[in-house]
């Protein structure tokens, strides 16, 4: 009975998740594939129609470049953090997770100050005489982009701080005693030790990104409809309940697909390491 007494403390959870996740989940996802009995013509119809594939492969591009971007300024950044003094470090991350602590509504408002036709950049380059009238950068993929970018970096950043803290300084000292730069001991030392921590980023920026709305809702908009905003219309807005459905588990299974991937591919360098040392 003692053994049991633990696995009862986890009983609230797993009620609460099965009544306020699970059973509205399915509730939401089982006329998608009973209609009318077993039928995936829904499934069938959403990937042969070229207006709903084109929203996906935005949706996948945005998602895509957006980690890439995280990645390659995350890794500097977390490594120049991780080897500052006890101090600085406590201010510099202080400073990266300081967006976060900010409303995303609040963000991109913000994105929509720079971005406008009335917004910072248009001024600047109005100003320098770079252009005779103002750029519409807003509502286009490329404002989407910059908004999710500026959304998820802090959660890349935090994510490869504590793996930087992990890698002794010893090792880039050994490399540069045998010959390299700061540069190439960087590349060839840090980074491959750093690649789970990317990983392990990479999975949390690619699925935020992927399902986000605020942000697209607002640096979109119907321009530039993306999987999570295209749900609210099928939904909220022609009450195709059915359809958002189907877009819902279309999302869900690429983002279960990604993060199996991803974590197969951190556990196998994480393997190579351990065969190597």
């Amino acid at each position: 009975m003692k053994n049991k007494i633990p696995y009862l403390f986890l009983l609230p959870g797993i009620v609460l998740l099965l009544f306020f996740l699970f059973l509205p989940l399915v509730s939401v996802l089982w006329p998608t594939i009973f209609p009318d009995g077993l039928s995936l013509s829904a499934y069938i119809a959403f990937f042969k129609d070229e207006y709903y594939m084109e929203i996906l492969m935005r949706t996948m591009r945005i998602a895509v470049i957006a980690t890439i971007v995280c990645a390659i300024m995350g890794v500097p950044t977390a490594y120049f953090i991780s080897r500052c003094s006890k101090k600085w470090k406590g201010i510099l991350i202080a400073v990266s997770i300081f967006p976060m602590l900010t409303n995303s509504v609040v963000r991109s408002f913000a994105w929509i100050n720079i971005l406008g036709k009335n917004g910072v950049i248009n001024k600047v380059l109005l100003a320098m005489g770079l252009i005779k009238q103002p750029v519409g950068m807003l509502y286009t993929e490329f404002s989407v982009l910059m908004g999710t970018i500026y959304l998820f970096l802090p959660i890349m950043i935090m994510t490869l701080v504590g793996v930087m803290d992990n890698i002794d300084n010893d090792l880039m000292e050994a490399a540069e005693s045998l010959g390299a730069n700061k540069m190439r001991s960087f590349l060839k030392v840090v980074l491959p030790l750093s690649i789970p921590g990317v990983i392990t980023g990479a999975v949390l920026v690619f699925t935020g990104a992927l399902t986000a709305y605020t942000t697209p809702q607002l640096l979109g908009g119907n321009k530039s409809l993306v999987l999570s905003t295209f749900i609210y219309q099928r939904a909220m807005t022609l009450n195709d309940w059915t359809g958002a459905g189907v877009i819902a588990f279309v999302m869900i299974v690429i983002t279960l697909v990604v993060m199996k991937v991803l974590n197969a591919l951190a556990t196998r360098l994480d393997r190579r390491g351990e065969n190597h040392a």
